[in-house]
């Protein structure tokens, strides 16, 4: 009867086990798939349309947005659909993009964005109230 017992709860340990290894690297290959979707060529067009939208001079030396960078650590499903990923703009922490990738129309576009508000001063597009 001992026996029976040890065999049953070691079957649930290593069926647990089986589990929780199976999970790991369902989001492991998910992480290593929304890595190459933020890194790839279609990606980085989104991207550069998205802050052309937000900056028409962006990329030049009129314009406020000069480069951008990818927040590696940002990067992770949204539960609605597509990607969430910040864009950190200029180098400078502070001054960041949170956007939402999505295929749109069989397309890669940057969906709804959050600016922050010191790059919202910067872009002309928030003022405070005196």
């Amino acid at each position: 009867m001992k026996k029976r017992w040890i065999i049953a709860l070691a079957i649930i340990v290593i069926t647990i086990f089986g589990l929780g290894v199976k999970f790991y690297m369902d989001e492991e290959k998910l992480n290593k798939e929304m890595m190459n979707v933020v890194y790839s060529d279609e990606a980085k067009n989104a991207f550069y349309k998205g802050l052309k939208d937000l900056d028409t001079k962006a990329f030049t030396e009129e314009g406020v947005i000069q480069s951008y960078e990818i927040d590696e650590k940002s990067i992770n499903h949204n539960p609605m659909g597509g990607i969430n990923v910040t864009v950190i703009i200029n180098e400078n922490p502070e001054l960041y993009i949170k956007y939402t990738l999505d295929k749109f129309n069989g397309k890669l576009e940057c969906g709804s964005a959050s600016i922050a508000g010191k790059l919202s001063k910067l872009l002309g597009r928030w003022k405070e109230n005196s």
